[in-house]
């Protein structure tokens, strides 16, 4: 996902700020670029949890551990069924898609990484299913970056997802409590994610410490 390179302990500088308000709102080809990109890093991470638990000696049994990789796999099909959802709705109620996503992603990948996830979500309020769907995809994009690269060789992480209504734009947190980043987002994923914040209007803010990593996206309303 996002390389954000390495995570040293002792960083604490703002590292990232993203805006533009003059992209196209159906950049299409993007978004297959997304999709293309997140297939990818989904087979990484399906391949990893696969070595885990088949290579790992006395670990558990064959059988236990083919159960716990087909429930990953249903759970990573939910996470993109909701990230995909074509039903024709003109709008989405925000709570309710927003913790269906945060679900999603806590069982797909948090979950099996030893990571918990907390969710704030407002409780009212709809969005266009277009920008919704790309503000998740944002999300989505946060959450993984951060269960890739916050938390090496260590137990107890942590991610919050907090999203709230404010002053005529949504802002969506993405923090955990792991090593800060220590510079800008970067490559395939880092263009990705800027690009998706220029076709919703949004931008994006980061800082990185001792404590972890936050990032926020600011959506406006577009009417």
């Amino acid at each position: 996902m996002l390389d954000v390179g390495s995570r040293p302990n002792d960083n604490s500088a703002p590292f990232h700020q993203v805006g533009s308000v003059d992209a196209q709102a159906n950049d299409w080809e993007l978004v297959l670029r997304e999709s293309h990109h997140r297939m990818k890093n989904t087979l990484t991470l399906l391949g990893a949890s696969v070595r885990r638990d088949f290579l790992r000696p006395g670990s558990m049994e064959v059988s236990v551990a083919v159960d716990r990789l087909e429930r990953r796999l249903v759970a990573f099909g939910r996470l993109y069924q909701l990230l995909s959802d074509d039903s024709g709705r003109k709008t989405v109620s925000v709570a309710t898609f927003f913790e269906s996503l945060c679900g999603a992603l806590s069982e797909a990948i948090l979950e099996p990484a030893g990571i918990r996830c907390e969710a704030a979500i407002e409780s009212v309020g709809v969005l266009p299913t277009s920008q919704c769907h790309r503000l998740a995809l944002i999300l989505a994009e946060l959450v993984t970056n951060a269960a890739k690269h916050a938390f090496p060789n260590r137990n107890g992480g942590m991610i919050r997802v907090e999203i709230a209504y404010r002053e005529g734009s949504w802002c969506c947190t993405v923090a955990d409590n792991g090593t800060g980043a220590t510079g800008p987002l970067q490559g395939t994923g880092g263009r990705i994610l800027e690009g998706l914040a220029r076709s919703i209007q949004a931008r994006v803010l980061g800082e990185a410490g001792r404590g972890g990593t936050r990032v926020t996206v600011i959506m406006p309303e577009l009417s």
